[in-house]
């Protein structure tokens, strides 16, 4: 882009802003086309906006058709046929009159045509020229509005003989819609008085004020007479020129449109342009909150039902694990009163008769390895071995439990996922990727998995701590018949040896102690039975542990895999939340932050060209 200015450092903080216009435009350029509900004329604009920051200071004439925009553009110029003039539209399309060494044309593909002329005027701004705003072809009027959008200056033309006429008017609505700098032109002002270029300047002025809210700067013009002033070798007739009007459009181009002013003008143009496609974006991105709430709380009823079946599965898991461990519980008990039973005090002399049984042997050779006669009685009569021959079918509760809650609740999350999908904007709808629905099939394994574990606790509490019990009550009697046996023996020895004839208080003595020892052993009994009972239910309790511990693990997983069915079924619904809500929290996140570049880009404007003294920015 050719930027004429004998301001080095000027230049250099020129491109630095426009650098950053640049990428601020080609971000928001990515951003926008993926907002839902942006008009498409959003991006054109910023499309506009991209253009203009990599294009020279454009000053675009626009008016009706034969108002002479060809014809002065091709005065300032100084040439007479650039551009084709005619009492017919001669084009459809916008021109692009940029400074070239050489005159050429290029088509520029689509509805603009890039012509390059050596005029040093273009060196500091790009002229534009528009099909009629009342042209015949009306499709001519959209492009150049769509085309004001480019414009860092608008030229509007009209002649002195039909001024302010009510498409003139209509126009000059319309441009302040815009928000650019306009300057009038009122061409062929050759043809009337200078009395009534005065009525009709006043005239323009008041209407304007009117349908601009300002004064705009109004120039008295004839193309006629500025083409008249250029001579065939480029020279100019001062005073033909000066005549024309034309003067003024250079003036304002090298004087009031000064370098500073010009750069600045030329940067500000894309940046009003994006701050005003920023705001929209943000109204319709902000327009959408509503749906994003939507979105918050579909996804927030999912979460708390989720968690709340979870719950639900796992009170289940705690009502079996508890039933389960009131078996092994009661089964404790049963178990401590048949050992009370075998060792209460009472029973303790039929207890040592049991114990020197046991010491000869004949009974174990009788039975094998099968526990004791007694103990099985005792554990019949208090009904031991029910409780634990419970546990199995409690804890098979436990698997069509979580199944059935499992299928009860993927039907129900199916049906409000289907209708929540169904209540989403059509758009937001055919973003959906899969479809809701319940699984097909179900997986038992995790708990069909530890069945031979379960059986093998069940069978060491219903049988091996059976055993475990008859061997220590076996082996506790027989300790305590042998002990009674030696206390017999010593009774026995005392009573041959004659002592009593001799020393009868000595007798009495020995067989107070005798009876005493024979009393303690007695009373060792069911010393014995509490302990062998402790051990027992800690044992049993140890076992109750394992078994809770196994269910539990398996259910865990189980209830995980039920979980997963379910997330699994509302994925589609939950992805598009997720998405939708990532994808709109980052695009406002990107306008939030392309809003706070523009404030930026907008303070650097403000310096540009101005001296910083200690800190300070001064002109």
């Amino acid at each position: 882009m050719a930027i004429e200015t004998n301001q080095p450092k000027l230049i250099e903080e020129y491109e630095k802003v426009r650098r950053r216009e640049y990428t601020l435009i080609t971000d928001l350029l990515d951003v926008l086309p993926k907002i839902n509900n942006v008009p498409s004329e959003l991006t054109s604009q910023a499309r506009d906006a991209l253009f203009h920051a990599d294009h020279p200071f454009l000053m675009v004439f626009v008016g009706p058709f034969s108002s002479g925009k060809s014809s002065l553009i091709n005065a300032l110029l100084g040439t007479k046929d650039l551009l084709d003039v005619g009492p017919v539209p001669t084009t459809d399309r916008v021109s692009i009159l940029r400074w070239g060494s050489d005159v050429e044309r290029m088509d520029g593909g689509g509805d603009v045509d890039a012509v390059f002329h050596p005029a040093p005027i273009l060196r500091k701004v790009s002229f534009v020229d528009t099909p009629g705003l009342e042209s015949v072809f009306e499709r001519h009027e959209d492009k150049t509005r769509r085309f004001l959008h480019r414009s860092d200056v608008v030229m509007l033309v009209m002649l002195a003989t039909q001024a302010m006429t009510s498409s003139n008017l209509e126009y000059l609505q319309k441009l302040r819609e815009y928000g650019k700098k306009i300057i009038i032109l009122i061409n062929q002002a050759d043809l009337i008085s200078a009395e009534e270029q005065e009525t009709v300047r006043r005239y323009v002025l008041d209407q304007s004020q009117v349908r601009l809210g300002y004064k705009p700067p109004i120039y008295m013009v004839s193309a006629r007479q500025g083409l008249a002033a250029t001579h065939a070798d480029g020279t100019r007739d001062a005073e033909q020129w000066q005549a024309s009007g034309l003067h003024q459009i250079e003036s304002y181009i090298e004087t009031q449109l000064g370098d500073v002013e010009r750069l600045r003008q030329k940067l500000q143009t894309p940046l009003q342009i994006m701050q005003n496609v920023n705001a929209n974006a943000l109204r319709s991105l902000r327009a959408d909150q509503s749906v994003i709430d939507q979105y918050q709380a579909i996804r927030e009823n999912l979460d708390q039902q989720l968690a709340a079946q979870k719950r639900e599965q796992e009170k289940v898991v705690r009502e079996v694990n508890q039933e389960v461990r009131d078996l092994f519980n009661e089964g404790a008990e049963r178990a401590g009163k048949a050992i009370d039973e075998v060792f209460q005090f009472s029973r303790a002399l039929p207890s040592v008769g049991r114990g020197l049984a046991e010491l000869t042997g004949i009974p174990r050779l009788l039975r094998g390895q099968n526990a004791p006669s007694f103990v099985l009685a005792a554990f019949q009569k208090h009904q031991g071995f029910e409780p634990l021959q419970q546990i199995p079918q409690a804890a098979a509760k436990l698997g069509p439990r979580l199944e059935g809650r499992d299928l009860q609740d993927l039907d129900s999350l199916v049906g409000y996922t289907q209708r929540e999908i169904n209540s989403l904007p059509a758009t937001i709808q055919s973003k959906v990727i899969g479809t809701v629905h319940a699984p097909v099939s179900y997986d038992r394994r995790p708990l069909q998995e530890i069945a031979p574990q379960l059986e093998r606790i069940e069978a060491d509490a219903r049988s091996v701590e059976v055993e475990n019990f008859a061997r220590a009550a076996r082996s506790t009697l027989i300790y305590v018949a042998v002990y009674m046996l030696i206390v017999v023996i010593l009774g026995v020895a005392l009573l041959l040896s004659g002592i009593g004839q001799t020393d009868p208080q000595l007798t009495i003595v020995l067989f107070v102690v005798l009876v005493g020892m024979a009393l303690l052993g007695l009373a060792f009994v069911p010393v014995a039975g509490r302990f062998i009972r402790t051990r027992y239910t800690n044992r049993l309790l140890k076992l109750q542990n394992q078994y809770v511990d196994t269910l539990s693990k398996a259910a865990d997983k189980q209830i995980e895999y039920g979980m997963r069915l379910r997330s699994d079924s509302v994925a589609p619904l939950t992805r598009l939340i997720e998405a939708q809500t990532a994808i709109q929290t980052a695009q406002l996140e990107r306008l939030r932050a392309a809003e706070q570049e523009m404030a930026q880009i907008e303070t650097e404007l403000n310096k540009l060209g101005k001296r910083t003294v200690l800190g300070v920015t001064v002109r």
